[in-house]
């Protein structure tokens, strides 16, 4: 794949009232890379985030866009715990072309079949017809992931995606990630379980406001100064993968 740059972020700054959250941040994002984005909670990585898609008012700074077509994203805290939410699978993976389309917002039969290979990619085509809202989390957030899919996106960003999923669905929801970044997905997922992801990401940005460190998951395990970061959360994911 070439190395294209797909996102040039550039001195970005977020700030709420008189609070920093973001300060003067520079990266790119290539085709092909998989990136894991880690930090302290509050060091602004989700802010970060919505910055880079528009979704807040930046203070300063700019994010040049070169990906052609639809960026996927998958926010946090998406898990549904109302068991009578109403819409479907499939009607759930289907407003990921719905918000592509002008009024009135109909799927054509080529959308519907787009949806149902989604579904097929994520191996939750048998779940079409079920209500979403009884589905379990692992299930909902590969039903998320297929509408961020739906669009053929040259580039996905996730925000925390495994956070309420136990450890065993972590790491099937990696390896789902890790399918997806052969068949040419570039991935920005923000990440807590920084100790489980090093055998699939080839680039670690790890952030406290700035960018303190960008560069492979090896170099980052040998940063004396972030070391305590990296030995914290890989002893907590061996306990996990490990229990007494």
């Amino acid at each position: 794949m070439t190395k294209d740059v797909l996102l040039h972020v550039d001195k970005l700054t977020v700030k709420y009232h008189h609070f920093t959250a973001v300060d003067q941040v520079s990266f790119n994002v290539m085709a092909g890379d998989f990136i894991a984005l880690a930090g302290e909670n509050g060091s602004g990585k989700s802010s970060l985030i919505k910055a880079i898609l528009g979704l807040i008012h930046t203070a300063g700074g700019t994010v040049k866009n070169h990906v052609v077509g639809p960026i996927g994203y998958l926010p946090q805290n998406t898990v549904v715990q109302d068991r009578s939410f109403p819409a479907s699978v499939e009607e759930v993976v289907g407003m990921g072309l719905l918000a592509t389309k002008s009024f009135p917002r109909r799927l054509s039969r080529q959308d519907k079949e787009r949806v149902r290979e989604s579904l097929v990619r994520l191996n939750v085509a048998n779940l079409a017809k079920k209500r979403f809202g009884l589905l379990s989390g692992g299930q909902q957030q590969r039903v998320l992931l297929a509408r961020a899919l739906v669009a053929n996106p040259r580039i996905l960003i996730l925000d925390e995606p495994t956070s309420a999923l136990d450890q065993a669905m972590r790491k099937r929801f990696m390896h789902i990630l890790q399918a997806l970044h052969q068949e040419g997905v570039t991935i920005l997922l923000i990440t807590h379980d920084i100790g489980g992801i090093g055998e699939y990401v080839n680039r670690v940005l790890y952030m406290e406001r700035r960018i303190l460190f960008d560069g492979t998951f090896q170099a980052f395990c040998e940063q004396a100064e972030i070391s305590p970061y990296i030995h914290t959360h890989a002893k907590r994911h061996d306990e996990e993968e490990n229990p007494s």
